[in-house]
Order: C-alpha cells, then structure tokens, then sequence
C-alpha cells in the first residue's frame, strides 16, 4: 500500500497587526510548517521488536528438527515452511503472545487480544509488507496532521478491524497491521473529500486513491489473509477522516485583517455535517459491534455469502483454514 502524496494547501500566515492599511495576503508559495515525524517511527520499531521477540520465544530448535535457517539463527529460526509458509513463529506462539481469537474473547474474556492482535506478524514477508507500507503512508500524514491525531487513527482503526474480524473469523487466529494501515487508507480518502476544494487534479487523485484502495481489498480474497480486519479497519480510517483531517478555511486561519471582511466559522457546513455523521456512525458501529461479539453472536449466521469477502475459492487454492489468518 503505497501513497500517491496528494497536492496540499500551502499557507503561511503573516504576523503583521490587521491595523496596518498595508496588509497583504499570505504568501502561499511557502508550505506550512509540518510535523517532525516520531510516531509512525515508533510504531515500526515496536512491530520489528515484537516480532523479533515473538522469534525468541518460539525457540523453533527445542521442539523441531526441521526448523529454517536452525545452524545460523539459532533459536530465532523460522517454524519450517508447513507449519508457517511466512517465515515467522509457530501458531501457538502467537496466540501466546496475543493473536486474535474470537473463541478466547467470547468464551475466556481475553478482550485485550483486540488491540494486542495488531502488533504481531505472522512471518518476515508478513511485517515486511505492512511496515514498507506504513512508513509511506504513515509518515506523510503524520508530517501533515499531527503525532495525536495520526496516532488515534491508527489505534482505533486498528480495533475496528480487529472487532469485525471477530464477527466472521472464527476458526483460525489472526494477526497483523493492516486493519490498522487501511484505516490510513481509508482516512486518505475521506480527507479528500472533506478538503475537496483545495485540490488540484482532484478527480485524479481521487480514481487513483480508489484503484490503490481496491487493489489491496482484492489481495484479501486470498486464502490465509483476513480481509474482514481489512474491511473494518477501512470503514473505520473513512468515518474518523472526516473528524480528524478535515482542514479549516483560510480565511478562519489567515486574521480577518487582510481581506477586511468577518471572520468564517473553522468549517464549511458541508465538512460539520460529514463530522455529525461520522461521529454517529461510528458510536453505532462499535457499540453495536461489541454487542453482537459479546452475545457471542456469528456474523456468518446471519450472512451467508460474507465468507467470500476473505476468502473467494478457486481451482488454485482451498479456503480451508490450515493456517493463522495474516493480515
């Protein structure tokens, strides 16, 4: 998941009094002052730590002699290709550390696997993936809008995922980032919507945004890859974009002084309404989401087909689960 950086609004404010007859706009041939960039950093470091550790606690030598890589990594070798064609830990190191079972949350209370789940990796070409894919689209949108609210999005975009793959996914674990990185995705797109008017080549950006986005939601009809975490966590990045990218007028940033006319409210009304309905869209997704996961309700019960949205079988491969679903 690779981000086509979308053209942005370039402001610099002035700070000369609105007394002066003298006042000029803002020269806006100078990029605003952006975010340094330590949060998405962070995060990165913390999924190679975790995945580094969850080798070390995995030991593949001490109960197999078919491990990958035994005479050079030691104990930190991988689980042998059968048992995890990802290169990475054995199932039950993950579920160890935190993976997510809907089984173990409904049945045992381990709600906590919820968030946990986002942090592992199933294998070296798992995490990999996901973490080129947050340093690209991670780092821009935390240089644009901030360590706090990048920060939020990722986390509860995360969960979202998490809580929807909870509803379908019941006979494999699952593990994996990328509930968390489409809520980045889906977040691109709601910002440019709600900040339509500042763009340029803006039906561009848009059909490129969405081909990106579709492209990856297809790789989910694979088998092994948890396209429910996926789905949640787009739906959720969307809904909580529109809350927290929405950017303000220039004439409620730039003192009033310069143009001689009131000042505008922060917003357009078209970008409060979006906020009102994301807001109330979100509270019912996860509280009725929680509802449906703690009365240990099945999603695949009441739709019968949703099973295809993560796994669409072929004459190539079985959606069989045999594996940790990865994300």
């Amino acid at each position: 998941m690779v981000r086509k950086d979308s053209p942005e609004i370039e402001i610099n404010v002035h700070s000369t009094p609105a007394t002066q007859s003298s006042s000029q706009p803002p020269d806006e041939n100078h990029p605003p002052e952006e975010w340094y960039p330590w949060l998405v950093p962070t995060i990165f470091v913390i999924n190679v730590v975790l995945f580094i550790f969850s080798m070390y606690i995995n030991n593949c030598p001490a109960h197999s002699r078919s491990c990958i890589g035994m005479q050079t990594l030691h104990r930190f070798a991988f689980e042998n290709i059968h048992e995890n064609p990802l290169l990475g830990p054995s199932t039950s190191t993950l579920l160890k550390m935190g993976a997510l079972d809907a089984n173990k949350v409904i049945q045992d209370g381990q709600r906590w696997r919820i968030f946990t789940c986002m942090w592992l990796h199933a294998g070296v070409f798992h995490i990999f993936t996901n973490m080129l894919s947050l340093l690209s689209v991670g780092i821009r949108l935390e240089q644009e809008f901030g360590f706090v609210r990048i920060g939020l999005l990722y986390v509860v975009s995360g969960v979202g995922g998490s809580l929807l793959s909870s509803l379908f996914i019941r006979k494999t674990i699952s593990v994996g980032a990328s509930g968390a990185l489409f809520g980045l995705l889906g977040a691109m797109l709601s910002e440019l919507l709600t900040n339509w008017s500042i763009y340029a080549n803006k039906v561009a950006a848009l059909l490129m945004l969405i081909l990106m986005i579709l492209m990856n939601l297809l790789v989910g009809i694979l088998p092994h890859v948890d396209n429910f975490a996926h789905i949640g966590g787009f739906i959720t990045g969307f809904f909580l974009g529109f809350i927290l990218l929405a950017r303000p007028q220039l004439d409620w940033i730039v003192p009033p002084g310069y143009y001689g006319h009131p000042m505008k409210p922060q917003y357009k009304l078209y970008q409060y309404i979006l906020i009102v309905i994301s807001v109330i869209a979100l509270v019912a997704i996860f509280s009725i989401g929680f509802m449906l996961l703690f009365r240990k309700i099945d999603g695949n019960d009441y739709c019968t087909w949703c099973h295809y949205l993560s796994c669409m079988p072929t004459s190539l491969w079985s959606c069989n689960p045999q594996f940790d679903s990865d994300r």
